[in-house]
């Protein structure tokens, strides 16, 4: 069973993006803009991802 946890080799700043990336077999890139365009739009993104950079288990080196 897949479980959501921040990304070690899609990382940019905590690996939030990635790890939600791999959870849903998307690219990483997509879900950054998605990120970008929340925090442009509602300004609720940024909140959102400090979150979920807090809230998100650390992922196993070797899980990966």
């Amino acid at each position: 069973m897949k479980k959501l946890c921040k990304s070690y080799k899609n990382r940019k700043i905590c690996g939030v993006c990635g790890g939600i990336a791999e959870y849903l077999n998307a690219d990483p890139t997509l879900i950054r803009l998605g990120f970008v365009l929340v925090c442009m739009a509602a300004g609720t993104g940024l909140l959102a991802y400090i979150v979920a950079a807090l809230v998100m288990p650390e992922a196993n080196e070797t899980e990966e």
